[in-house]
Protein backbone atom coordinates (compact mmCIF):
# COMPACT_ATOMS: atom_id res chain seq x y z
CA UNK A 1 0.00 0.00 0.00
CA UNK A 2 3.02 2.34 -0.27
CA UNK A 3 3.84 4.99 -2.83
CA UNK A 4 5.62 2.47 -5.04
CA UNK A 5 2.53 0.24 -5.19
CA UNK A 6 0.31 3.21 -6.02
CA UNK A 7 2.69 4.30 -8.77
CA UNK A 8 2.64 0.82 -10.32
CA UNK A 9 -1.15 0.98 -10.69
CA UNK A 10 -1.26 4.27 -12.59
CA UNK A 11 -2.95 3.77 -15.98
CA UNK A 12 -5.15 5.90 -18.27
CA UNK A 13 -8.66 4.75 -19.20
CA UNK A 14 -9.99 5.03 -22.76
CA UNK A 15 -13.41 5.89 -21.33
CA UNK A 16 -12.08 9.21 -19.95
CA UNK A 17 -12.82 11.14 -23.17
CA UNK A 18 -16.39 9.77 -23.35
CA UNK A 19 -17.05 10.81 -19.73
CA UNK A 20 -15.61 14.27 -20.42
CA UNK A 21 -17.67 14.72 -23.59
CA UNK A 22 -20.89 13.63 -21.85
CA UNK A 23 -20.31 15.99 -18.93
CA UNK A 24 -19.52 18.85 -21.33
CA UNK A 25 -22.77 18.12 -23.21
CA UNK A 26 -25.18 18.29 -20.28
CA UNK A 27 -23.23 21.26 -18.90
CA UNK A 28 -23.78 22.90 -22.32
CA UNK A 29 -27.54 22.28 -22.10
CA UNK A 30 -27.73 23.76 -18.60
CA UNK A 31 -25.72 26.87 -19.56
CA UNK A 32 -27.98 27.38 -22.59
CA UNK A 33 -30.97 27.51 -20.26
CA UNK A 34 -29.21 30.08 -18.06
CA UNK A 35 -28.90 32.75 -20.76
CA UNK A 36 -31.79 31.83 -23.12
CA UNK A 37 -34.01 34.53 -21.54
CA UNK A 38 -31.33 37.22 -21.14
CA UNK A 39 -30.19 37.05 -24.76
CA UNK A 40 -33.65 38.30 -25.88
CA UNK A 41 -34.56 40.11 -22.67
CA UNK A 42 -36.87 42.62 -24.38
CA UNK A 43 -38.88 39.89 -26.20
CA UNK A 44 -39.57 37.83 -23.06
CA UNK A 45 -40.34 40.99 -21.05
CA UNK A 46 -42.96 41.88 -23.68
CA UNK A 47 -44.41 38.33 -23.85
CA UNK A 48 -44.83 37.88 -20.08
CA UNK A 49 -45.64 41.60 -19.56
CA UNK A 50 -42.96 42.00 -16.88
CA UNK A 51 -40.02 44.40 -16.46
CA UNK A 52 -36.60 43.75 -18.02
CA UNK A 53 -35.29 43.56 -14.42
CA UNK A 54 -37.63 40.59 -13.79
CA UNK A 55 -36.10 38.83 -16.82
CA UNK A 56 -32.60 39.68 -15.49
CA UNK A 57 -33.59 37.79 -12.33
CA UNK A 58 -34.17 34.63 -14.38
CA UNK A 59 -30.42 34.68 -15.04
CA UNK A 60 -29.50 35.84 -11.53
CA UNK A 61 -31.61 33.04 -9.99
CA UNK A 62 -28.86 30.61 -11.08
CA UNK A 63 -26.35 32.64 -9.09
CA UNK A 64 -28.59 33.02 -6.03
CA UNK A 65 -29.44 29.30 -5.79
CA UNK A 66 -25.79 28.25 -6.01
CA UNK A 67 -24.63 30.14 -2.92
CA UNK A 68 -26.49 28.25 -0.11
CA UNK A 69 -26.37 24.86 -1.85
CA UNK A 70 -22.64 24.68 -2.65
CA UNK A 71 -21.60 23.11 0.66
CA UNK A 72 -24.26 20.35 0.78
CA UNK A 73 -23.52 19.38 -2.84
CA UNK A 74 -19.71 19.53 -2.37
CA UNK A 75 -20.14 17.31 0.73
CA UNK A 76 -22.26 14.91 -1.32
CA UNK A 77 -19.58 14.85 -4.05
CA UNK A 78 -16.94 13.88 -1.50
CA UNK A 79 -19.10 11.27 0.25
CA UNK A 80 -20.94 9.68 -2.71
CA UNK A 81 -18.71 10.47 -5.70
CA UNK A 82 -19.02 11.70 -9.27
CA UNK A 83 -21.73 9.40 -10.62
CA UNK A 84 -24.47 10.45 -8.18
CA UNK A 85 -23.68 14.14 -8.76
CA UNK A 86 -23.77 13.62 -12.56
CA UNK A 87 -27.14 11.83 -12.34
CA UNK A 88 -28.64 14.56 -10.14
CA UNK A 89 -27.35 17.39 -12.34
CA UNK A 90 -28.56 15.90 -15.63
CA UNK A 91 -31.95 14.84 -14.13
CA UNK A 92 -32.72 18.29 -12.69
CA UNK A 93 -31.62 19.91 -15.96
CA UNK A 94 -34.13 17.79 -17.93
CA UNK A 95 -36.89 18.33 -15.35
CA UNK A 96 -36.50 22.13 -15.46
CA UNK A 97 -36.65 22.09 -19.27
CA UNK A 98 -39.96 20.18 -19.22
CA UNK A 99 -41.48 22.49 -16.57
CA UNK A 100 -40.80 25.50 -18.84
CA UNK A 101 -43.09 23.95 -21.46
CA UNK A 102 -45.97 24.69 -19.08
CA UNK A 103 -45.30 28.44 -19.28
CA UNK A 104 -46.38 29.22 -22.86
CA UNK A 105 -49.07 31.78 -21.88
CA UNK A 106 -48.32 35.39 -20.86
CA UNK A 107 -49.90 34.93 -17.40
CA UNK A 108 -47.72 31.86 -16.63
CA UNK A 109 -44.50 33.73 -15.80
CA UNK A 110 -44.32 32.03 -12.33
CA UNK A 111 -44.14 28.63 -14.09
CA UNK A 112 -41.14 29.69 -16.18
CA UNK A 113 -39.54 31.00 -12.96
CA UNK A 114 -40.07 27.55 -11.38
CA UNK A 115 -38.48 25.82 -14.40
CA UNK A 116 -35.50 28.18 -14.23
CA UNK A 117 -35.12 27.55 -10.47
CA UNK A 118 -34.97 23.77 -11.12
CA UNK A 119 -32.33 24.36 -13.82
CA UNK A 120 -30.48 26.56 -11.31
CA UNK A 121 -30.50 23.62 -8.87
CA UNK A 122 -28.99 21.46 -11.63
CA UNK A 123 -26.20 24.00 -12.08
CA UNK A 124 -25.08 23.44 -8.46
CA UNK A 125 -24.35 19.81 -9.44
CA UNK A 126 -22.47 20.89 -12.59
CA UNK A 127 -20.41 24.04 -12.07
CA UNK A 128 -17.75 22.72 -9.69
CA UNK A 129 -17.16 19.45 -11.54
CA UNK A 130 -14.57 20.26 -14.30
CA UNK A 131 -11.43 20.13 -12.15
CA UNK A 132 -12.71 17.06 -10.24
CA UNK A 133 -13.43 15.11 -13.45
CA UNK A 134 -10.04 16.17 -14.85
CA UNK A 135 -8.19 14.99 -11.71
CA UNK A 136 -10.08 11.70 -11.27
CA UNK A 137 -9.95 10.63 -14.95
CA UNK A 138 -6.90 12.30 -16.58
CA UNK A 139 -3.13 12.05 -16.34
CA UNK A 140 -0.91 14.85 -14.97
CA UNK A 141 0.22 15.82 -18.51
CA UNK A 142 -3.36 16.39 -19.74
CA UNK A 143 -5.28 17.45 -16.63
CA UNK A 144 -5.38 21.19 -17.43
CA UNK A 145 -6.45 20.53 -21.03
CA UNK A 146 -9.23 18.23 -19.77
CA UNK A 147 -10.40 20.89 -17.31
CA UNK A 148 -10.47 23.44 -20.15
CA UNK A 149 -12.58 21.10 -22.33
CA UNK A 150 -15.00 20.53 -19.42
CA UNK A 151 -15.39 24.31 -18.99
CA UNK A 152 -15.58 24.54 -22.81
CA UNK A 153 -18.97 22.74 -22.78
CA UNK A 154 -20.47 25.28 -20.39
CA UNK A 155 -19.18 28.15 -22.52
CA UNK A 156 -20.51 26.56 -25.71
CA UNK A 157 -23.92 26.39 -24.02
CA UNK A 158 -23.79 30.12 -23.27
CA UNK A 159 -22.74 30.71 -26.90
CA UNK A 160 -25.77 28.71 -28.10
CA UNK A 161 -27.91 30.68 -25.63
CA UNK A 162 -26.83 33.91 -27.31
CA UNK A 163 -27.17 32.58 -30.87
CA UNK A 164 -30.29 30.37 -30.96
CA UNK A 165 -33.06 32.33 -29.13
CA UNK A 166 -32.80 35.49 -31.33
CA UNK A 167 -32.97 33.26 -34.43
CA UNK A 168 -35.87 31.05 -33.26
CA UNK A 169 -37.92 33.78 -31.57
CA UNK A 170 -38.51 36.94 -33.64
CA UNK A 171 -39.64 40.15 -31.94
CA UNK A 172 -43.29 40.02 -33.09
CA UNK A 173 -46.32 41.57 -31.36
CA UNK A 174 -48.72 38.65 -32.00
CA UNK A 175 -48.78 36.73 -28.68
CA UNK A 176 -49.92 33.44 -30.28
CA UNK A 177 -47.09 33.52 -32.83
CA UNK A 178 -44.59 34.39 -30.11
CA UNK A 179 -45.83 31.50 -27.93
CA UNK A 180 -45.43 29.12 -30.89
CA UNK A 181 -41.81 30.19 -31.50
CA UNK A 182 -40.99 29.97 -27.77
CA UNK A 183 -42.51 26.45 -27.64
CA UNK A 184 -40.14 25.26 -30.41
CA UNK A 185 -37.12 26.33 -28.36
CA UNK A 186 -38.47 24.83 -25.13
CA UNK A 187 -39.35 21.49 -26.82
CA UNK A 188 -35.90 21.22 -28.44
CA UNK A 189 -34.18 21.93 -25.11
CA UNK A 190 -36.29 19.41 -23.18
CA UNK A 191 -35.64 16.69 -25.79
CA UNK A 192 -31.88 17.19 -25.74
CA UNK A 193 -31.75 17.39 -21.92
CA UNK A 194 -33.73 14.12 -21.60
CA UNK A 195 -31.49 12.27 -24.08
CA UNK A 196 -28.39 13.40 -22.18
CA UNK A 197 -29.86 12.22 -18.86
CA UNK A 198 -30.43 8.75 -20.36
CA UNK A 199 -26.83 8.68 -21.64
CA UNK A 200 -25.51 9.63 -18.18
CA UNK A 201 -27.43 6.68 -16.67
CA UNK A 202 -25.89 4.29 -19.22
CA UNK A 203 -22.35 5.62 -19.67
CA UNK A 204 -21.14 7.76 -16.74
CA UNK A 205 -18.86 5.82 -14.35
CA UNK A 206 -17.69 6.77 -10.86
CA UNK A 207 -13.95 6.56 -11.63
CA UNK A 208 -11.56 4.61 -13.89
CA UNK A 209 -10.31 1.14 -12.83
CA UNK A 210 -6.84 2.58 -12.14
CA UNK A 211 -5.78 6.05 -10.93
CA UNK A 212 -4.56 8.18 -13.85
CA UNK A 213 -1.75 10.02 -12.00
CA UNK A 214 0.60 9.70 -9.02
CA UNK A 215 -1.20 12.52 -7.20
CA UNK A 216 -4.60 10.79 -7.67
CA UNK A 217 -3.14 7.44 -6.57
CA UNK A 218 -1.96 9.02 -3.32
CA UNK A 219 -5.41 10.51 -2.66
CA UNK A 220 -7.17 7.19 -3.39
CA UNK A 221 -4.77 5.27 -1.12
CA UNK A 222 -5.55 7.59 1.82
CA UNK A 223 -7.83 5.96 4.45
CA UNK A 224 -11.36 7.42 4.42
CA UNK A 225 -11.21 8.01 8.17
CA UNK A 226 -8.44 10.54 7.66
CA UNK A 227 -10.67 12.84 5.60
CA UNK A 228 -12.95 15.40 7.28
CA UNK A 229 -15.06 17.66 5.03
CA UNK A 230 -15.35 20.42 7.66
CA UNK A 231 -11.61 20.34 8.35
CA UNK A 232 -10.97 20.49 4.60
CA UNK A 233 -13.02 23.71 4.28
CA UNK A 234 -11.29 25.21 7.32
CA UNK A 235 -7.87 24.41 5.81
CA UNK A 236 -8.94 26.07 2.55
CA UNK A 237 -10.12 29.19 4.40
CA UNK A 238 -6.74 29.39 6.20
CA UNK A 239 -4.85 29.20 2.89
CA UNK A 240 -4.01 32.86 2.17
CA UNK A 241 -3.10 32.27 -1.49
CA UNK A 242 -6.37 30.42 -2.12
CA UNK A 243 -8.40 33.17 -0.41
CA UNK A 244 -6.78 35.78 -2.67
CA UNK A 245 -7.55 33.62 -5.72
CA UNK A 246 -11.14 33.12 -4.52
CA UNK A 247 -11.73 36.90 -4.40
CA UNK A 248 -9.96 37.65 -7.71
CA UNK A 249 -11.78 34.77 -9.48
CA UNK A 250 -15.09 36.10 -8.14
CA UNK A 251 -14.33 39.62 -9.38
CA UNK A 252 -13.42 38.46 -12.91
CA UNK A 253 -16.21 35.92 -13.40
CA UNK A 254 -18.75 38.20 -11.66
CA UNK A 255 -17.95 40.82 -14.32
CA UNK A 256 -18.46 38.18 -17.02
CA UNK A 257 -21.88 37.19 -15.55
CA UNK A 258 -22.97 40.83 -15.40
CA UNK A 259 -21.79 41.53 -18.96
CA UNK A 260 -23.57 38.42 -20.31
CA UNK A 261 -26.85 39.14 -18.49
CA UNK A 262 -27.01 42.81 -19.57
CA UNK A 263 -25.52 42.47 -23.07
CA UNK A 264 -28.89 42.50 -24.88
CA UNK A 265 -29.93 45.69 -23.08
CA UNK A 266 -26.56 47.36 -23.82
CA UNK A 267 -26.59 46.63 -27.54
CA UNK A 268 -30.29 47.48 -28.03
CA UNK A 269 -29.73 50.89 -26.38
CA UNK A 270 -27.10 51.84 -28.99
CA UNK A 271 -28.31 49.75 -31.97
CA UNK A 272 -32.13 49.69 -31.93
CA UNK A 273 -33.79 46.56 -33.36
CA UNK A 274 -30.53 44.58 -33.48
CA UNK A 275 -31.61 41.68 -31.22
CA UNK A 276 -30.09 39.08 -33.55
CA UNK A 277 -26.76 40.92 -33.69
CA UNK A 278 -26.81 41.34 -29.90
CA UNK A 279 -26.98 37.55 -29.71
CA UNK A 280 -24.16 37.23 -32.24
CA UNK A 281 -21.97 39.61 -30.21
CA UNK A 282 -22.58 37.39 -27.18
CA UNK A 283 -21.70 34.39 -29.34
CA UNK A 284 -18.46 36.11 -30.41
CA UNK A 285 -17.50 36.74 -26.76
CA UNK A 286 -18.03 33.08 -25.87
CA UNK A 287 -16.44 31.49 -28.97
CA UNK A 288 -13.29 33.59 -28.65
CA UNK A 289 -13.28 32.80 -24.92
CA UNK A 290 -13.49 29.07 -25.66
CA UNK A 291 -10.41 29.41 -27.87
CA UNK A 292 -8.71 31.30 -25.03
CA UNK A 293 -9.69 28.61 -22.50
CA UNK A 294 -8.38 25.78 -24.67
CA UNK A 295 -5.11 27.57 -25.47
CA UNK A 296 -4.52 28.44 -21.81
CA UNK A 297 -5.22 24.82 -20.76
CA UNK A 298 -2.73 23.41 -23.27
CA UNK A 299 -0.21 26.11 -22.28
CA UNK A 300 -0.53 25.19 -18.57
CA UNK A 301 0.00 21.49 -19.28
CA UNK A 302 3.22 22.32 -21.15
CA UNK A 303 4.67 25.08 -18.94
CA UNK A 304 3.01 24.82 -15.48
CA UNK A 305 3.31 28.64 -15.24
CA UNK A 306 0.06 29.09 -13.31
CA UNK A 307 0.74 32.43 -11.60
CA UNK A 308 2.29 34.15 -14.65
CA UNK A 309 -0.44 32.95 -17.04
CA UNK A 310 -3.27 33.90 -14.66
CA UNK A 311 -1.84 37.41 -14.13
CA UNK A 312 -1.29 37.99 -17.86
CA UNK A 313 -4.83 36.89 -18.74
CA UNK A 314 -6.25 39.11 -15.98
CA UNK A 315 -4.36 42.15 -17.29
CA UNK A 316 -5.58 41.48 -20.83
CA UNK A 317 -9.18 41.09 -19.56
CA UNK A 318 -8.89 44.60 -18.10
CA UNK A 319 -7.48 45.96 -21.38
CA UNK A 320 -10.27 44.24 -23.35
CA UNK A 321 -12.94 45.69 -21.05
CA UNK A 322 -11.55 49.22 -21.41
CA UNK A 323 -11.47 48.96 -25.23
CA UNK A 324 -15.02 47.50 -25.32
CA UNK A 325 -16.32 50.29 -23.03
CA UNK A 326 -15.12 53.11 -25.27
CA UNK A 327 -16.05 51.53 -28.62
CA UNK A 328 -19.60 50.32 -27.85
CA UNK A 329 -21.19 53.70 -28.59
CA UNK A 330 -19.25 54.56 -31.77
CA UNK A 331 -22.12 53.44 -34.03
CA UNK A 332 -20.20 50.70 -35.89
CA UNK A 333 -21.41 47.17 -35.12
CA UNK A 334 -18.35 45.53 -36.67
CA UNK A 335 -16.13 47.38 -34.16
CA UNK A 336 -18.26 46.03 -31.30
CA UNK A 337 -17.83 42.49 -32.69
CA UNK A 338 -14.03 42.88 -32.76
CA UNK A 339 -13.67 44.43 -29.30
CA UNK A 340 -16.15 41.96 -27.76
CA UNK A 341 -14.13 39.09 -29.27
CA UNK A 342 -10.92 40.46 -27.75
CA UNK A 343 -12.59 40.83 -24.35
CA UNK A 344 -14.08 37.32 -24.50
CA UNK A 345 -10.78 35.67 -25.45
CA UNK A 346 -9.23 36.67 -22.14
CA UNK A 347 -12.18 37.09 -19.75
CA UNK A 348 -13.80 33.73 -20.61
CA UNK A 349 -10.40 32.11 -21.14
CA UNK A 350 -9.69 32.86 -17.46
CA UNK A 351 -12.32 30.37 -16.17
CA UNK A 352 -10.33 27.09 -16.36
CA UNK A 353 -7.16 28.90 -15.25
CA UNK A 354 -8.84 29.74 -11.94
CA UNK A 355 -9.99 26.14 -11.38
CA UNK A 356 -6.59 24.66 -12.14
CA UNK A 357 -4.61 27.23 -10.15
CA UNK A 358 -6.92 26.51 -7.18
CA UNK A 359 -6.34 22.75 -7.54
CA UNK A 360 -2.57 23.39 -7.41
CA UNK A 361 -2.71 25.75 -4.42
CA UNK A 362 -4.99 23.49 -2.35
CA UNK A 363 -3.80 19.90 -3.10
CA UNK A 364 -4.67 17.38 -1.61
CA UNK A 365 -8.03 18.99 -0.75
CA UNK A 366 -11.03 18.05 -2.89
CA UNK A 367 -11.20 19.88 -6.23
CA UNK A 368 -14.99 19.95 -5.89
CA UNK A 369 -14.72 22.00 -2.69
CA UNK A 370 -12.11 24.46 -3.98
CA UNK A 371 -13.97 24.92 -7.29
CA UNK A 372 -17.22 25.33 -5.39
CA UNK A 373 -15.81 28.11 -3.23
CA UNK A 374 -14.52 29.89 -6.35
CA UNK A 375 -17.99 29.62 -7.89
CA UNK A 376 -19.73 30.92 -4.75
CA UNK A 377 -17.47 33.96 -4.88
CA UNK A 378 -18.35 34.40 -8.58
CA UNK A 379 -22.11 34.09 -7.94
CA UNK A 380 -22.09 36.63 -5.07
CA UNK A 381 -20.12 39.16 -7.08
CA UNK A 382 -22.17 38.33 -10.20
CA UNK A 383 -25.47 39.23 -8.50
CA UNK A 384 -24.01 42.42 -6.99
CA UNK A 385 -22.41 43.54 -10.27
CA UNK A 386 -25.49 42.72 -12.39
CA UNK A 387 -27.81 44.73 -10.12
CA UNK A 388 -25.26 47.55 -9.71
CA UNK A 389 -24.38 47.81 -13.39
CA UNK A 390 -28.06 47.58 -14.41
CA UNK A 391 -29.00 50.45 -12.08
CA UNK A 392 -26.05 52.58 -13.26
CA UNK A 393 -26.96 51.89 -16.91
CA UNK A 394 -30.57 52.98 -16.30
CA UNK A 395 -29.48 56.24 -14.65
CA UNK A 396 -26.17 57.21 -16.27
CA UNK A 397 -25.87 55.10 -19.46
CA UNK A 398 -23.90 52.05 -20.61
CA UNK A 399 -20.46 53.70 -20.47
CA UNK A 400 -20.77 54.42 -16.74
CA UNK A 401 -21.93 50.83 -16.12
CA UNK A 402 -18.99 49.38 -18.07
CA UNK A 403 -16.52 51.69 -16.28
CA UNK A 404 -17.68 50.05 -13.03
CA UNK A 405 -16.54 46.68 -14.45
CA UNK A 406 -13.22 48.22 -15.58
CA UNK A 407 -12.47 49.44 -12.04
CA UNK A 408 -13.37 46.01 -10.60
CA UNK A 409 -11.04 44.22 -13.05
CA UNK A 410 -8.23 46.66 -12.15
CA UNK A 411 -8.65 45.77 -8.47
CA UNK A 412 -8.60 42.05 -9.35
CA UNK A 413 -5.41 42.46 -11.39
CA UNK A 414 -3.59 44.11 -8.47
CA UNK A 415 -4.74 41.38 -6.04
CA UNK A 416 -3.68 38.59 -8.45
CA UNK A 417 -0.11 39.95 -8.38
CA UNK A 418 0.07 39.11 -4.65
CA UNK A 419 -0.79 35.39 -5.05
CA UNK A 420 2.24 33.12 -4.47
CA UNK A 421 2.65 30.16 -6.83
CA UNK A 422 2.63 27.36 -4.23
CA UNK A 423 2.14 24.46 -6.69
CA UNK A 424 1.45 21.57 -4.29
CA UNK A 425 -0.04 19.13 -6.82
CA UNK A 426 3.00 19.45 -9.10
CA UNK A 427 5.26 18.89 -6.10
CA UNK A 428 3.36 15.71 -5.15
CA UNK A 429 3.70 14.32 -8.70
CA UNK A 430 7.43 15.10 -8.78
CA UNK A 431 8.09 13.54 -5.37
CA UNK A 432 6.15 10.38 -6.29
CA UNK A 433 8.06 9.98 -9.54
CA UNK A 434 11.39 10.43 -7.72
CA UNK A 435 10.34 7.89 -5.08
Amino acid sequence: GGVGDAAAEVRLSRLRWVVLLLFSSYSLCNAFQWIQYGSINNVFASFYDVSTFAIDWLSMSYMLIYIPLLFPVAWLLDKRGLRLIALAGSALNAMGAWVKLGSLKPHLFPVTVLGQVICGLAQVFILGMPSRIASVWFGSHEVSTACSIAVFGNQLGIAAGFLVPPVLIPNVKDVEKLAYHISIMFFMTAGVASALFILVIIVFKEKPPNPPSQAQALIQSRPTAEYSYVQSILRLLRNANFLLLMVTYGLNVGCFYSLSTLLNRMVILHYHGEEVNAGRIGLTIILSGMAGALISGIWLDKTKTYKQTTLLVYIMSLVGMIVYTFTLSLGHLWVVFVTAGLLGFFMTGYLPLGFEFAAELTYPESEGTSSGLLNVSAQIFGIAFTIGQGQIMDRFGTKAGNLLLCSILFLGTVMTAFIKADLRRQQANLESEQT
